[in-house]
């Protein structure tokens, strides 16, 4: 199934997502990486509410407020964040590689997408500068707001209910080895 979500997402919006689904996002999304992340993890205040936000795992190329570049990195660098992340009201997290191990904080409450790694320039294609937070962290590590105008198509890798296609993937050559 295809779904065309705008921000911020609703519980509607998540319960709606199944693994295996395609997903094109209109609306602010926002780019974490491991520094902003730490930061949610230590208590600091974000100067935005995450309440409905995308978290996309990029560090983005921006030259004057334009993005040359947005591509997803490793989801599994930050993946012991998820919960910091989704308590704090996030509701999509967008990224490359899964985030399996930490997958039961989404449950009822979030959904992880995959968005294809190598293609940054694609993505820039949607993505428009906002605003630059937390600039002292330098531009990949940054807090970016961006604009995003049917961004996508991205993956439903972990739903809300638990399904994961890269938990699947792992345990399909297991089964396929014992048949």
């Amino acid at each position: 199934m295809e779904h065309r979500l705008r921000t911020p997402i609703s519980e509607d919006d998540v319960f709606a997502l199944r693994a295996g689904d395609l997903v094109w996002i209109t609306g602010t999304v926002y780019t974490a990486r491991d520094k902003v992340h730490a930061l949610l993890r230590s208590g600091d205040e974000l100067p935005v509410d995450l309440a409905g936000a995308v978290i996309y795992h990029c560090g983005p190329l921006i030259q004057r407020d334009k993005v040359l570049s947005a591509g997803p990195t490793t989801s599994g660098r930050v993946a012991r964040y998820t919960t910091d992340v989704v308590s704090r009201g996030a509701r999509l997290i967008v990224g490359k590689g899964g985030i399996s191990e930490e997958a039961g904080a989404l449950r009822g409450k979030a959904a992880y997408l995959a968005y294809p790694g190598g293609c940054g320039a694609l993505a820039a294609r949607h993505l428009k500068v906002k605003r630059l937070h937390l600039p002292y962290l330098g531009m990949a590590e940054g807090l970016w707001e961006l604009e995003a105008e049917n961004w996508g198509p991205m993956i439903v890798a972990t739903d809300s209910f638990g399904n994961d296609l890269y938990r699947e993937a792992k345990r399909s050559p297991e089964k396929s080895s014992k048949n």
